[in-house]
């Protein structure tokens, strides 16, 4: 079954490109730049150290402020794409934040082609396809949201499929986004939003009564509004659950309290991630084997998650229906 499950073709719609940095890449990269990183970022173990989401965040940011140029975006975006191909995954696509790149003062246009020569390089290498969803930071406010789409739709990209926005849930309200989302939209660029992680089903109510999306990055707070669950499965509104994330931020006590497979069988459409995977010791392939143990699903029930999230994505028509047929071709 673990075997079966590994030669699985996998979906990631849910990682953070910042977040998807291991402790080693970390350290090579700071070293390579000249900047030293703090030394209270990673634990005994070598891993990234933190206790709560407000210390997560701080930490993203530590691991976040060691890059310096487009360089340092293509060999952080292929390294991660690299560890997803040996999960078989055949198709990833991955939040990227002009905000933390304005920050270590790398211009918009350096970080894409950075990003674009490791997707390019990585899917010469292992054929897998990665694509960009650009965001903006909540808690940095909607006039900065503003700044960031823009900038968005005045340079497009082939590889930069959509929009979103992560950051603190409590920061600002949903609605002040409404003018940002619809410049994206108004463009062509397909839309998803962070909501129901930190705050409950309110926050999910705001996001597809406020803005113009067909995805919500997380959402597993909206198992406890049956009228939420009602209205997502008549938008076909996606869910894209991070399980070990949910786990590691403590928004569930364990897995056996994780709301996967309740959302599942309310015939939600969702897939499987890893959201910031060595900051939650966890990855795709990870997501896939713990989901099949903990929720007793088979092989079968693992390759209609990966359908429905290759449905979801935002991938064009043409490489969308492609990778649909590799998933259906494969023997469960």
């Amino acid at each position: 079954m673990q075997e079966q499950i590994h030669k699985l073709p996998k979906i990631e719609l849910h990682s953070h490109l910042e977040g998807t940095i291991k402790p080693e890449l970390a350290k090579q990269i700071a070293k390579k730049n000249a900047t030293p990183l703090d030394n209270n970022l990673f634990d005994d173990n070598e891993g990234y150290a933190w206790s709560d989401f407000a210390s997560f965040l701080t930490a993203y940011d530590s691991v976040s402020s060691c890059l310096k140029n487009g360089e340092d975006y293509r060999d952080i975006t292929y390294e991660y794409l690299k560890d997803c191909a040996s999960e078989n995954v055949i198709y990833a696509e991955t939040f990227i934040s002009p905000d933390h790149a304005a920050e270590c003062g790398i211009s918009y246009d350096d970080m894409i082609s950075g990003i674009a020569s490791g997707i390019d390089d990585a899917e010469r290498d292992f054929g897998i396809v990665g694509r960009i969803i650009v965001t903006c930071v909540r808690h940095l406010g909607p006039e900065q949201g503003l700044n960031v789409v823009q900038t968005m739709v005045d340079n497009p990209h082939p590889y930069v499929v959509g929009f979103g926005m992560g950051g603190d849930e409590n920061a600002f309200t949903i609605e002040e986004y409404t003018p940002v989302y619809n410049i994206a939209a108004n463009a062509g660029y397909a839309c998803t939003v962070h909501a129901g992680e930190i705050c409950g089903p309110d926050s999910v109510w705001d996001a597809i009564n406020y803005l113009p999306i067909s995805r919500i990055g997380h959402g597993v707070k909206s198992v406890y509004d049956e009228k939420l669950i009602s209205e997502l499965i008549n938008r076909k509104i996606h869910l894209e659950i991070c399980p070990g994330s949910n786990l590691a931020l403590s928004l569930f006590p364990n897995w056996k309290s994780h709301p996967l497979l309740t959302i599942m069988n309310k015939g939600i459409s969702i897939s499987l991630n890893s959201d910031d995977p060595p900051f939650f010791n966890t990855t795709v392939g990870k997501e896939y084997q713990n989901s099949a143990k903990n929720f007793n699903l088979n092989a079968e029930d693992l390759k209609q998650i990966s359908l429905m999230a290759m449905e979801a994505s935002f991938a064009d028509i043409k490489t969308k229906s492609r990778l649909i047929e590799e998933i259906k071709k494969f023997q469960s």
